[in-house]
């Protein structure tokens, strides 16, 4: 492979970002440049959802950079967005009309938050994503208001959490039967519920948001089985989207996200993918992933850093992920949902405070925990090790 002269990366996120401290670690020595559409340097998501909306962290306190950014020896440019890619003139084309040609792409757009269809803008009425978004809605929150979020994934049950430890009042809204179904499942995202209920939230489950109703700012939430709930500022968090919407008509393949395969190439070869934007093949689970979380964006730049300069190999991560709720840390590594084979192997839902074990197709395949972060990791090894179920309940009772 030709030497990488000009290596692109497009989206100043936690996996952009990480791909060019990569790329420089592993000894890349060209030009590079890193593009953001946001006005901020690369910050921190996690903390948006707790620490800097409750106020005990500032905008500089998040900033993902610490170390001085002549280290890396590249050209940062902030508040560009990307318009439309060609693959094969191996350029990319800027809003403005500039374009700016490479030998290597890293696409790391990450995603945009869903919104409610039907459901015109109010005062009032946020998503959470972005840093600008946190501090809207921090601003808010000094208010003292009723909160209403609709949304039980992770994010939405953050941002509960948050506002209880506030003291403000909070209903949760999710329609499906439990919060955070689609990371674990029912039985485990019923013990969410109740701790969020343990903690004076008001959690409906099994509706969804009729109406969001307000004279110019946001008065009230009605919801499809006839109910209303009085509000002064409504958080929806509802999933998102891959930013994908540059890459139409490149050719890439699209299909919730950008599809790569098992070494997170987009196609040509010189383009690969990292981070809420990619959708590739997991060798290790033997399907294809778009993964949202942190450690995931981090370690799939670094084996996009690899890919580029020809080193790649096949990507086979055990999926991790933790969030902070309360007093409560919960984590997930592999892949739990419905339908899987459950047991819990230390402490128990009652007491807040367990391992649960997962497995699928007579593999060891998930684990989650609470407040137990080293059983978790434990597990979270034989997971990567893959024994059968068989041997995950032996090792449980050894």
């Amino acid at each position: 492979m030709a030497p990488r002269r000009h290596i692109l990366v497009v989206g100043a996120s936690l996996a952009g970002l990480r791909g060019c401290e990569a790329l420089r670690r592993e000894g890349y020595d060209g030009r590079l440049t890193l593009l953001g559409a946001e006005s901020h340097e690369p910050y921190d998501r996690p903390p948006l959802s707790k620490q800097l909306l409750a106020g005990s962290m500032q905008p500089a306190d998040v900033a993902l950079r610490r170390d001085p950014w002549d280290d890396l020896a590249l050209e940062l440019r902030l508040g560009v967005r990307a318009e439309r890619l060609d693959p094969n003139a191996r350029e990319v084309t800027l809003a403005g009309g500039e374009r700016v040609a490479y030998d290597g792409l890293l696409i790391a757009t990450g995603a945009t938050p869903r919104k409610l269809r039907g459901v015109a803008p109010l005062e009032g009425l946020h998503v959470l994503r972005s840093l600008d978004d946190a501090l809207a809605i921090r601003r808010a929150l000094e208010k003292g208001p009723r909160v209403v979020i609709v949304g039980g994934g992770f994010i939405g049950a953050e941002v509960a959490a948050t506002c209880r430890s506030l003291d403000l009042e909070v209903t949760l809204v999710e329609a499906l039967a439990q919060p955070c179904v689609r990371g674990l499942g029912e039985t485990l995202g019923a013990v969410v519920a109740d701790l969020h209920r343990d903690h004076g939230v008001d959690v409906r489950l099994g509706v969804g948001v009729q109406a969001i109703e307000g004279a110019g700012r946001v008065e009230r939430v009605r919801l499809d089985d006839g109910s209303a709930l009085a509000a002064d500022l409504v958080v929806v968090g509802i999933g998102v989207v891959p930013e994908v919407g540059w890459l139409e008509g490149s050719g890439l393949r699209l299909r919730d996200g950008v599809v790569c395969d098992a070494s997170c190439a987009a196609g040509p070869p010189e383009v690969v993918a990292a981070g809420d934007v990619a959708r590739w093949h997991n060798p290790r689970f033997g399907e294809e992933m778009r993964v949202e979380h942190w450690t995931h964006a981090v370690e799939q730049a670094e084996a996009c850093a690899r890919q580029l300069l020809g080193a790649g190999e096949p990507f086979a991560p055990v999926p991790y992920v933790w969030s902070d709720q309360y007093d409560r840390k919960l984590q997930i590594a592999g892949r739990v949902g419905d339908g899987d084979d459950l047991r819990v192997v230390q402490g128990s839902f009652e007491e807040r405070r367990f391992v649960v074990i997962a497995g699928r197709g007579g593999r060891l395949s998930g684990v989650v925990g609470m407040n137990r972060p080293a059983p978790v990791m434990r597990w979270k090894r034989r997971i990567a090790d893959g024994i059968s179920w068989e041997e995950a309940l032996a090792a449980a009772e050894a």
